[in-house]
């Protein structure tokens, strides 16, 4: 059997721990566990990030990463695969065939998000050394049964769970904002606060003459929130579990984050 490396093992270290397992996909792999030092790269940047669906991330600078919809690409295959194995006698040999099938529909899946989630937060990382992102939770937004498809694609859990050790690594700061920051809603130029926002409007005009895009816009007060954060310690407060507030498990904001900010 041939054996791929992911990576070759760092110079003179000796794995103190190996793993070998094997997928539902039928694929082995072999961990090994050994020390190594990660070095220190200096960076002096700083950037918000907005995590959304029609671009996966929209970031401070202006920039958006577009959204693979790895799942949606092979949607037709997995169906396939997935009709295939229905028609599968149980305890038979061809349904364990066709499980196999799906399996791996399932692991080429996982494995092109999980590829470019590294990708990803590993630039952030080494470009910044301040990140700021939403405190979002996932879990109760997956309950919209019309985005939870789209939203589970987009693995926003992931991709937080990985800046988070990666930071950790290199030495930098990460702030996660208030969820029920009305980040979408403030103009970023001269703080006035639109009454509405619904999730079709992608554009819209302050009354100062700022016209925002607003996955843009979203990214700039995350960032400006969250270095006021770090410099005076406000703008966080504690989570809130929708089943005991009653609140939707959709990002909202109570009048008491927006209290004081003139309204459009």
């Amino acid at each position: 059997m041939d054996i791929v490396w992911s990576r070759p093992l760092p110079e003179g270290a000796s794995p103190s721990t190996v793993t070998v397992s094997q997928d539902t996909a039928g694929r082995w792999f072999v961990s090994l566990l050994c020390d190594d030092v990660i070095p220190d790269v200096a960076a002096t940047g700083a950037v918000g990030v907005d995590a959304g669906l029609n671009s996966l991330l929209c970031l401070s600078t202006g920039e958006k990463v577009t959204n693979p919809k790895h799942e949606r690409r092979d949607r037709a295959a997995l169906a396939r695969a997935q009709r295939n194995l229905a028609r599968k006698e149980k305890g038979s040999a061809n349904r364990a065939k066709a499980r196999l099938k799906v399996a791996r529909v399932h692991a080429r899946i996982t494995d092109r998000r999980r590829d470019h989630l590294h990708k990803l937060t590993t630039r952030l990382v080494r470009e910044n050394q301040t990140i700021v992102i939403e405190d979002l939770t996932v879990r109760n937004m997956l309950r919209n049964h019309r985005l939870a498809r789209a939203i589970g694609d987009a693995a926003w859990r992931q991709f937080r769970t990985m800046l988070e050790y990666k930071a950790g690594w290199h030495g930098r700061t990460l702030v996660a904002v208030d969820r029920w920051f009305p980040s979408s809603k403030l103009c970023s130029t001269c703080g006035a606060l639109a009454e509405r926002m619904p999730l079709h409007v992608r554009s819209w005009t302050c009354r100062c003459g700022t016209v925002h895009d607003r996955d843009v816009n979203a990214a700039r007060n995350t960032l400006a929130e969250g270095l006021s954060v770090i410099a005076c310690g406000g703008g966080v407060r504690p989570q809130r579990e929708s089943s005991r507030t009653g609140q939707s498990p959709v990002k909202q904001e109570p009048p008491g984050v927006t209290q004081g900010i003139p309204a459009l």
